[in-house]
């Protein structure tokens, strides 16, 4: 099979588990997906510039991943399966780790990050590393969505909308089927934000269930890697295979709550009955513009139908605004040198300070946007010892998961809360809570619109389970 006649066949929109089925009957190799889609990013690519590089190797591990399947079978359903990755991930072979940052470009990182490890380890292709919003949009307060100094802007690919951030790459290149799944990073709708201006599929693990070991850091208590997919099915595919204690990341040791968890028990099309949902109008009514609460109008409907009950509304007894930043201003400085100075000494990068100084001296290609937001987070100590970081740190905890995702939970009786798009991204970030958005619609102008589902620790199973029986209710998403 040639790759336009895959083309124009089942490769568009194809999910893991036909890939996997495909290359069970032998109609297809590793090495042939991995052609394929890296034809694709070729034809693509330029226009949306999602992909920064690709894996000089991928191919030949492909072959070999191959000829190990013939021999000793399937590691897992990942064997053989292209995916993509952020690029503040490390890897050790033949890509940089940069964080979208020219600062960076000839960082080549010592050593895998744990989750590519265990992608390796599952038998996956790692096929590329994605753009980002630079610094994971923690650079400049002006800086649009999707833009870097190494790789510029990138574009939706449904038209002139907000692409999302800061895992804008890799949702643009999984819309645009350019790889099975991508894996982001969230601080604060960072995996959210992008999949929902996709139409994607994006799980915002709890901080603890996937390790940060090796991801360049912005903020240590919110920060949390997780899969983009076209399905539901694909995103937890991916998910189970992320999950995992880490000896180096102490709170992934909380991971093992998951060992229990059948996976393949999750993907029921009536989960939602009788399922309690709450409906917290009051963080999106007066910023959700009349068009988009038409849309969740719509979604609500559609839950009814499917048997869940609404509690509608619900108030948080907080709003979004109530948090701010500045956990994430002093955790970013402490974080960012712990992970600069522990590179190899080649590395002339060494400090926030140096990336600063980088970046005035080539102010031309790096400062479109300015820094403003480096500048404030080198103003703090680094040490994590000031009495605002603590007393916030302290504040955004209790404000998020004791009230708006714990108390307000509990009092209400119901299981999750469900927003439009990536509104109330900011009380699970605080929290280290989990959400799963899905397509759900698309604008007259045919702007993406997601539905997300958010509950409280450790409830990935269940909110997936929702997500699921919601998107086969409404098989929302289209092509772009």
């Amino acid at each position: 099979m040639t790759a336009s006649e895959m083309e124009n066949g089942w490769i568009v929109e194809a999910t893991i588990s036909e890939m996997r089925q495909r290359m069970d009957d032998d109609e297809i190799t590793a090495e042939q997906l991995v052609l394929i889609y890296l034809e694709r990013i070729a034809q693509q690519n330029a226009q949306c510039k999602a992909i920064l590089e690709v894996n000089p190797d991928a191919v030949h591990i492909a072959r070999a991943l191959d000829a190990e399947r013939k021999q000793q079978g399937n590691r897992s359903v990942l064997h053989g399966i292209p995916i993509l990755i952020k690029d503040n991930m490390d890897t050790n072979d033949k890509m940089h780790t940069s964080c979208g940052s020219l600062a960076l470009k000839d960082f080549y990182a010592p050593e895998d990050a744990f989750l590519v490890k265990k992608l390796r380890t599952a038998g996956a292709v790692i096929l590329g590393k994605t753009n980002m919003t630079e610094w994971a949009n923690f650079m400049s307060d002006r800086m649009t969505n999707g833009w870097s100094s190494r790789g510029g802007q990138v574009v939706n690919p449904y038209g002139l909308f907000d692409v999302g951030g800061s895992s804008s790459g890799g949702a643009a290149a999984i819309a645009m089927n350019m790889a099975a799944v991508a894996i982001g990073t969230e601080t604060t709708g960072s995996i959210i934000n992008p999949a929902t201006q996709n139409s994607l599929v994006g799980i915002k693990p709890t901080v603890g269930a996937i390790s940060r070991g090796g991801i360049i850091p912005l903020a240590h208590t919110q920060d949390t890697p997780g899969p983009m997919a076209r399905t539901v099915k694909d995103a937890t595919l991916v998910f189970q295979h992320l999950v995992g204690k880490d000896l180096n990341d102490p709170v992934s040791h909380l991971s093992t709550q998951f060992d229990t968890v059948q996976w393949s028990s999750l993907f029921d099309e009536n989960a939602l009955q009788g399922i309690r949902l709450g409906i917290p109008r009051q963080i999106f009514e007066h910023e959700a513009s009349k068009e988009r609460l038409k849309l969740f109008s719509i979604a609500l409907k559609k839950l009814t139908d499917a048997g869940a009950i609404l509690v509608d509304p619900i108030d948080l007894g907080t709003m979004e605004n109530d948090l701010g930043y500045d956990v994430l201003v002093h955790e970013f400085k402490a974080g960012l040198n712990a992970y600069l100075g522990r590179t190899p000494a080649s590395n002339p990068i060494r400090t926030l300070q140096d990336i600063i100084q980088f970046n005035n001296e080539h102010a031309t290609e790096t400062l479109k946007f300015g820094q403003v937001m480096l500048e404030r987070a080198q103003r703090t100590s680094g040490t994590l010892t000031e009495q605002l970081y603590i007393e916030m740190l302290i504040k955004n905890r209790h404000l998020a998961a004791g009230v708006a995702l714990g108390k307000a939970l509990e009092e209400n009786s119901v299981h999750a809360l469900v927003f439009p798009q990536d509104h109330g991204c900011s009380f699970g970030a605080a929290a280290g809570f989990p959400s799963v958005t899905v397509p759900a619609n698309y604008s007259e102008a045919g702007e993406p619109f997601g539905l997300t589902f958010s509950g409280s620790a450790f409830t990935e199973p269940q909110l997936i389970s929702y997500a699921y029986a919601f998107e086969q209710l409404t098989i929302a998403r289209k092509k772009p």
